[in-house]
């Protein structure tokens, strides 16, 4: 199944929220994302039909092992591409921006050459700070 952008998206944000706060709603995301109410509504439902969310009666959300899977390869694309804007000069801020606008879109090879790149950047970095 094919899916589309701004599902990976609300299923990174699930996760990012998951992490931070311990527990999702709907509100977060509203307010994570800035949508409208009515968006996230529509969007939990497809989500949830498509089998990659659950929600409690509650409203609570959690993320079904196929949404996780993405919600983790988009969010670990994110991480290593902002760590690469930065040691690239780039401020924390644009470099987080500029992630979200490529992590979607990159091949895997590309996504695969730029992950080993940032951690043999590291390393000489770390390497480098054990000699001082």
């Amino acid at each position: 199944m094919v899916i589309h952008e701004s599902a990976e998206d609300y299923l990174e944000s699930i996760l990012i929220l998951q992490e931070r706060r311990g527990y999702v709603r709907s509100i977060d995301v509203v307010n994570e994302l800035g949508f409208s109410k009515p968006s996230v509504s529509i969007a939990m439902k497809k989500l949830r039909e498509n089998g990659y969310i659950n929600m409690a009666p509650d409203g609570h959300i959690t993320l079904n092992e196929s949404g996780y899977e993405i919600a983790s390869r988009i969010y670990n694309r994110h991480k290593t591409l902002t760590r690469f804007f930065t040691l690239l000069g780039v401020s924390d801020k644009t470099a987080s921006d500029d992630a979200c606008k490529v992590e979607h879109d990159l091949s895997s090879e590309t996504f695969l050459k730029i992950q080993e790149y940032v951690q043999h950047l590291e390393q000489e970095r770390t390497e480098a700070e054990i000699l001082i």
